[in-house]
């Protein structure tokens, strides 16, 4: 959009509600502006699609689809459709206005992120994501620049931020109108998945790419291939494996290089099957990350080590624990002289004397710690005492280290990959690796993949899951067809409805009809049960009941009073020839019949007689032939044989003469000898 109109809609009024207040951005398919809903007052986002889209009708179309198709999306990170509308030719957009900035912007000030905050974006992206994944949508241009991030107020932390994805389904509409186009890459390459590239189709896995790229952007401060012209470095995603994030920042812990790395591989099956499967590995690996960031930098207890024994002065009966240096002092100074406890003599002096009760437990959790010392000594003291402490020690730390392997790894293994498998084939292969398998309910459709193709698996192929687990298959639908409806005989908003659920966009044609009543369909096409695209177009033709002009009944009157009747009603006459056993001139068929309605200057057509069909009567005379003979020859032109005089010989004589030409069915005098 050039910036003459781009000023000019500063302070329009929009569809007499939308009041323009200022310029927010502009991209390369529309431009944003703030603006304030004048009927609810609150400040919305107006997205304004710029003239070279808009003059394209497929992409209006698409466009306008689209629209309602997202308005349906509600998630609190999915950046909300409020209306839709056209402004003198220009489509736009109403859309939740969210105060912050883009994560382009962000990364623009900040370079790049610390780990959790680049995963705590990352979750509420693939939230949106997701969302739209489940209603059937995919997004085809994951970016930063469709990353919107509303920090929380008198706080710097991104860990607050709520973070909400825009521009779903516009890149798809794009995409339609760019069909038939110079086949120019609809998403921006860097961050465009191979199988765009290579086949131009897109699919939940290819906005999982795309994340993933935005998320190496987040930890490095830049994309993996950038430099050279735009078709060089979408053709690099196809050749190349995106390098580890840590390749640039070294410090990134290794549970982010394979989240990336898994995230983009080029092979799409390869990938988590959608933002949902991505999302739930994001979230463990932030658990791990933000674990590790809370352990670094605290104190870590000093490892065990073994004392020497000190050996007692000769005739002290003490155990060796209680002779430690300064241990004499310590236990002086813990025993008053009627030998209460140091706890007892602590009560005391606050004034409160002990009770006997207190002081007899305090005598009893005494005299067991001893007994239990005792039992320990006299253990150690023996060897195989020793030994079968440490066995019991050595098991018990066995058992411990199993229970920890087994439920941290141990009782999970490596699902196997079944995309691309039949339904029956991967059924077959996950229960003879001994997993139980659940069908989704909610397929997909896809264009090049036979119905019941496995596209999706959660968890995904060579992703952990427990032994003995359920793998949830996505199966393919086949490609998105509809079966056209037969709605002859329905009113025309019925027809609509039922043309409409099927995905399909219904059309209209009026005609006038003699025997249909207006407002009922007569006809549909394509045919009833022909197979079609969703978004496909099916025409109804519609009665507009019968025409105003009736068309009298003229057969059988002279050609000029007939035609002089129809004109005088409005009508167009016309005029065809055809022979007839009618006189000359005379009508013998016309189209409308009467009775017809037609509308005013409709064409009639009149059949008109050109009377019988004429024929040369033959030479019959002189001919030597007898009277039947002559009279068979007459009759094989149509003529009619009549004898004038008796007698048997030949004919000598004929009337009309030979080479007359005359009506069939002319009788032909004929003179005999006798």
């Amino acid at each position: 959009m050039d910036t003459k109109v781009a000023d000019m809609l500063i302070g329009a009024l929009v569809d007499g509600r939308y009041r323009v207040r200022g310029l927010v951005a502009r991209g390369g398919m529309a431009t944003v502006y703030a603006a304030v809903d004048e009927r609810l007052e609150r400040t919305v986002a107006l997205k304004v699609i710029h003239p070279g889209q808009a003059d394209d009708p497929r992409f209006v179309d698409r466009f306008t689809r689209e629209a309602k198709t997202i308005a349906r999306l509600t998630h609190p990170n999915v950046v909300a459709v409020y209306d839709q509308g056209n402004y003198e030719g220009l489509p736009y957009l109403v859309m939740e206005y969210v105060r912050g900035r883009t994560l382009r912007d962000m990364l623009s000030d900040l370079r790049r992120l610390e780990p959790v905050e680049a995963l705590s974006i990352l979750e509420q992206m693939l939230a949106a994501i997701a969302a739209a994944h489940r209603a059937g949508l995919v997004h085809r241009d994951v970016k930063p620049e469709n990353v919107l991030i509303a920090e929380a107020p008198g706080t710097n932390s991104l860990m607050d931020a709520v973070v909400k994805v825009a521009d779903f389904g516009l890149a798809r509409a794009v995409e339609a109108s760019a069909e038939d186009g110079d086949g120019q890459l609809l998403a921006t390459v860097a961050y465009v998945a191979p199988e765009l590239v290579t086949d131009g189709w897109a699919d939940p896995r290819t906005d999982v790419y795309s994340t993933g790229i935005v998320l190496f952007e987040m930890l490095t401060g830049r994309v993996p291939y950038d430099g050279g012209k735009p078709l060089d470095i979408a053709w690099r995603h196809v050749d190349e494996d995106v390098p580890r994030p840590s390749k640039y920042v070294p410090e990134i812990p290794g549970h982010l290089d394979d989240l990336v790395v898994r995230a983009t591989r080029r092979i799409p099956d390869e990938r988590p099957t959608d933002a949902g499967a991505m999302l739930a590995e994001v979230q463990t690996v932030r658990d791990m990350v933000e674990t590790e960031a809370s352990l670094r930098g605290k104190t870590v207890a000093a490892p065990t080590i073994a004392v020497d024994t000190i050996r007692p002065v000769a005739g002290d009966e003490r155990p060796s624990w209680a002779r430690l240096p300064g241990r004499d002092e310590d236990q002086r100074t813990r025993r008053s002289a009627s030998g209460t406890s140091y706890e007892a003599r602590g009560v005391r002096s606050a004034g409160v004397r002990p009770s006997p009760r207190a002081a007899a437990g305090a005598r009893i959790a005494r005299s067991r710690g001893d007994a239990a010392m005792s039992w320990f000594r006299g253990v150690m003291s023996r060897p195989n005492g020793r030994r079968t402490f440490y066995v019991v020690l050595s098991v018990l730390a066995l058992v411990v280290v199993l229970t920890g392997w087994w439920f941290g790894s141990g009782r999970y293994t490596t699902a196997p990959a079944l995309n691309g498998l039949t339904k029956t084939q991967a059924v077959a292969a996950a229960q003879k690796a001994g997993f139980t398998v659940k069908i989704s309910s909610s397929g997909v459709f896809e264009e090049k993949i036979p119905k019941d193709t496995v596209v999706g698996q959660d968890p995904p192929g060579h992703g952990r899951i427990v032994r003995g687990g359920t793998i949830t298959l996505t199966l393919s639908k086949g490609p998105e067809r509809y079966a056209v409806p037969d709605e002859t005989g329905k009113q025309y908003d019925a027809a609509v409805a039922d043309i409409g659920a099927l995905n399909l966009i219904a059309t209209r044609k009026d005609v006038y009809s003699d025997t249909v009543p207006a407002g009922i369909v007569i006809s549909v096409s394509p045919k009833p049960t022909t197979l079609l695209q969703r978004g496909a177009s099916v025409t109804l033709t519609v009665s507009k009941g019968k025409a105003p002009i009736s068309v009298p009944n003229v057969i059988g009157q002279d050609f000029n009073s007939a035609a002089a009747q129809l004109s005088g009603l409005g009508l167009v006459v016309a005029q065809t020839q055809k022979q007839s056993d009618k006189p000359a001139g005379t009508v013998i068929a016309q189209n409308p019949q009467g009775g017809s309605g037609v509308e005013k200057n409709a064409q009639v057509t009149l059949t008109v007689s050109s009377g019988p069909p004429q024929v040369q009567v033959p030479n019959v005379s002189n001919q030597n032939l007898t009277f039947d003979q002559a009279a068979q020859a007459l009759q094989q032109q149509g003529l009619v044989a009549d004898r004038v005089n008796e007698g048997n010989g030949p004919v000598f004589n004929q009337n009309p003469p030979a080479g007359t030409t005359v009506p069939q069915g002319t009788h032909v005098q004929l003179w005999v000898y006798p």
